[in-house]
């Protein structure tokens, strides 16, 4: 058990300067690759230039895409009497938009041939119809979580 409380999660107020996204900055942020931050951006701006027909439209497709991917439950692995349980648990919402931004992101890379751009905006609008990669993940994880609800008492 930790002797300090908790830590207080900094929230950055920070947004992106051409959207004011605060999403926008998530996604720029978890495809920054190797310190290449403009490099982030300007794949980022075309995909969403590319999946909708003005920028707010974009802006709308993308957060309906992160809204559709967003898990509700997920498994933890739990240690409990020399075994390891996987415990079905609710997700947060920080937690949930980041790990929907990642499988965004990982679907989108794994699509291919193409620009990086071009996959962005494809996993983008499949996201928004609730195809693709990305919500494949997410209902594997769902899944896993409804098959393990056994374990839920176990759950801190």
């Amino acid at each position: 058990m930790p002797r300090k409380s908790f830590q207080v999660r900094h929230v950055s107020q920070l947004t992106d300067t051409l959207y004011n996204s605060n999403l926008v900055r998530l996604f720029v942020n978890q495809m920054t690759k190797k310190g290449k931050a403009r490099l982030a951006h300007r794949l980022l701006y075309t995909a969403i230039d590319l999946c909708g027909t003005s920028q707010d439209d974009g802006v709308d497709i993308l957060s309906k895409a992160v809204l559709n991917v967003t898990p509700t439950i997920e498994v933890r692995p739990r240690r409990r009497g020399g075994s390891i349980y996987q415990v079905p648990m609710k997700v947060s919402a920080n937690r949930g938009t980041t790990l929907a931004i990642r499988w965004i992101v990982t679907a989108a890379t794994n699509r291919p041939g193409r620009s990086m751009a071009t996959k962005l905006a494809t996993e983008f609008s499949d996201a928004a119809k609730n195809t693709g990669n990305a919500i494949r993940k997410r209902d594997d994880v769902q899944r896993m979580a409804e098959a393990n609800k056994a374990f839920a008492h176990l759950a801190v």
